[in-house]
């Protein structure tokens, strides 16, 4: 039983020595994937405004067309005003006249509509492109600043994963498994903790509990928080064994 909980305490002692590595990047991955999260939102916003001018510039080229097809068939319909032989051919001329010119000035309104839109859009894409050049410039710097710091931790933390693969190979599956469902279960990651003063975590154990941690030869979990507690000694014999600083 010593050497299981030896085995439980080096690879608690490996996992703490990965955890500060890993908090050491703070937010910075976080911050990262956000950050490349609003530069995708911002390129689609960008993409799609782009599509919108295009599309109404499609639109503003048929409107035109509509307006030189009414202004020639008005021009045609006036000139055959003039050769009609009966009030009822004036008559249906004129609707044709005025329906060719209401057809222009709903083209005109739609155009002038266009326009406004036009110049919204182009005012918003202005203002995402700069925002996504800030965006990507902020990007570039944090990535720069996680890579030289995964960089600078990257011997370490290789070592020491070489260490913790070392150390799951000594444990036995059925400790090796409660052990990283303990670590699952847990906000810091210590399944396993040293019994300090008779205390865990702070928190006082009972005579007889601490009675059987400085026995050393069985599993003792804390009541009150699940975790595994051990006499300090086998903290100190892992940092001896594993020579982490």
């Amino acid at each position: 039983m010593l050497d299981v909980l030896q085995n439980l305490t080096n690879l608690q002692f490996i996992d703490n020595r990965i955890d500060e590595l890993k908090r050491l990047r703070g937010d910075l991955p976080e911050d990262v994937l956000d950050i490349e999260t609003e530069i995708a939102r911002l390129e689609s916003r960008i993409k799609r405004s782009k599509a919108e001018i295009k599309d109404l510039l499609v639109e503003k080229s048929s409107l035109e067309l509509e307006i030189s097809e009414a202004d020639t068939l008005v021009a045609k319909y006036e000139e055959q005003q003039l050769s009609v032989r009966n009030n009822r051919e004036y008559d249906a001329l004129i609707k044709e006249i005025e329906s060719q010119k209401q057809i222009k000035e709903n083209a005109i309104s739609r155009l002038e509509e266009i326009a406004l839109q036009s110049t919204e859009l182009e005012k918003t894409i202005a203002e995402n492109e700069a925002t996504f050049e800030e965006t990507r410039k902020l990007l570039d710097e944090k990535k720069g600043n996680l890579d030289k710091l995964i960089e600078s931790t990257r011997k370490d933390e290789e070592e020491l994963i070489k260490k913790r693969e070392y150390a799951t190979k000594n444990l036995d599956s059925r400790y090796l498994r409660s052990y990283e469902r303990l670590r699952k279960g847990l906000n810091n990651g210590m399944a396993v903790v040293a019994m300090e003063k008779g205390s865990s975590l702070g928190m006082m154990l009972p005579p007889q509990v601490q009675v059987e941690v400085r026995r050393k030869n069985k599993i003792i979990f804390d009541e009150n928080s699940g975790r595994i507690v051990v006499d300090p000694s086998f903290f100190e014999t892992a940092r001896k064994e594993l020579n982490i600083s």
